[in-house]
């Protein structure tokens, strides 16, 4: 892992770009972090990133386990017998 100020990183962005294909890169600016550049090999990791960070993704999420908590979901056969009749 390496950390740069956002300068540095922008003056030679190539090659840190490079470089966080082996490991991430930390962007600092007044010595705080504050962007990291990391790799991506695939498409569904960029998928999976992007959606991680989305922040109405996000609550979407929170939402549905908060109303699983609640509500204890639905099972596991239920789920699937509902499927079956919907088609």
């Amino acid at each position: 892992m390496k950390i740069a100020p956002v300068a540095e990183v922008k003056a030679r962005f190539s090659a840190y770009l490079k470089q966080c294909q082996d490991g991430p890169v930390i962007v600092t600016k007044n010595g705080r972090p504050v962007a990291v550049l990391i790799s991506v090999l695939e498409d569904d990791e960029l998928e999976r990133l992007v959606l991680a960070y989305t922040p109405k993704f996000r609550r979407l999420l929170d939402a549905a386990e908060q109303r699983i908590q609640q509500t204890g979901g639905i099972r596991h056969e239920d789920f699937w017998e509902t499927l079956d009749t919907d088609a």
